[in-house]
């Protein structure tokens, strides 16, 4: 039985989704794994080899597998017995696109970590061509401001060994019982998800009197979300679910939701997203991102505009609107076979 080494450096929303469905779906690989907790992002990124200085199991693997937040070229320097190893590089995102809040400070390190790493990688995969894109532009970007010394072609050099294979999504069964008219929010409740401007957007439409439902899911820290807080003040009888339940309650609720709405400033690949659709609510995401990859245009508004936004959904709330669309090809059954041909390819 070939053997991979999974090393997921921050384990946290699609990185433990991943590396959970990888687990469960093939079982013909001797799977030996270590996480990082998904917290202290700065730590981590740079981190993680001294982390696991002396966690690396003894038996030398037939596959190195590692996200992004690795940082693989100090790991396979730190680690001898790994550096023939045939190395896969798995973004689930990119430092150059992912936006910073008011709080952080812009660092060239951990931009300059996905550099390194992808170079000492032997292929790169990522979840969308938006986040395969950036990067590479990012990179091209990054070395052109550096003063000298800088070879030439290197973003070149990682397109020739990158492409697309996204993190395959559980369908939800639609259900019976389902509300065209429940809104759903089913994201993070922090800055680079911008719940100000959906909140934005649902005061406009009850004060244009839509008639509308919300469900308020998705994870929130210890501390109040002023525009959660605002919501739950202003519209209170409107609110269905307001929480982040265990999953089979999650799906439960995501499967009776009509339109499903991102305001981020930074997505992926949105695995959220594709999990309503898949349940039948029609989407209302920004155009950008990996958004115009997924959906077509009638279902993305002008990103960043609460006037936009609200106009899309009260379109989707009229009778007689579109049925949601087709993602059938970001399914776990259609991008099972492309992953077991990417670790095979490797692990031989």
């Amino acid at each position: 039985m070939r053997r991979v080494l999974l090393l997921s450096a921050y384990r946290a929303d699609s990185h433990a989704y991943w590396a959970d469905w990888l687990q469960r779906e093939f079982e013909e690989f001797d799977w030996q794994v270590l996480e990082l907790p998904g917290r202290h992002f700065a730590w981590r990124i740079r981190g993680n080899p001294l982390s696991w200085l002396d966690a690396l199991p003894a038996e030398k693997p037939d596959l190195l597998l590692a996200t992004s937040m690795v940082d693989l070229a100090t790991l396979k320097g730190l680690q001898p017995q790994l550096a023939d190893v045939p190395s896969l590089l798995y973004f689930h995102e990119n430092q150059f696109a992912y936006p910073l809040s008011d709080d952080q400070v812009r660092s060239v390190e951990p931009a300059m970590v996905q550099i390194y790493a992808g170079l000492a990688a032997d292929r790169l995969l990522f979840n969308s061509a938006f986040n395969r894109d950036s990067y590479l532009q990012g990179v091209a970007s990054l070395l052109a401001r550096m003063p000298d010394h800088v070879p030439g072609g290197i973003a070149q050099r990682l397109r020739k060994k990158s492409s697309v294979l996204p993190v395959g999504v559980d369908p939800i069964e639609p259900a019976r019982d389902k509300d065209r008219r429940l809104v759903l929010w089913n994201h993070r409740w922090e800055y680079d998800k911008r719940p100000e401007l959906f909140v934005e957007a649902m005061l406009q439409l009850a004060d244009r009197g839509v008639d509308f439902r919300l469900a308020l899911l998705g994870a929130r820290g210890r501390n109040p979300v002023p525009a959660l807080e605002l919501l739950r003040r202003e519209l209170p009888d409107r609110i269905v679910a307001d929480g982040f339940p265990p999953k089979d309650e999650y799906r439960s609720i995501v499967s009776r939701a009509g339109i499903v709405v991102s305001t981020a400033a930074h997505e992926f690949q949105g695995l959220s997203i594709l999990e309503a659709v898949s349940a039948g609510a029609m989407p209302v995401v920004p155009d950008a991102l990996c958004y115009p990859e997924q959906f077509p245009e009638r279902f993305r508004y002008e990103s960043g505009d609460p006037d936009s936004l609200a106009t899309y959904i009260e379109r989707l709330l009229s009778p007689g609107n579109a049925r949601a669309p087709d993602v059938q090809d970001w399914s776990a059954a259609r991008v099972r076979e492309r992953w077991r041909k990417a670790l095979s390819s490797l692990a031989e």
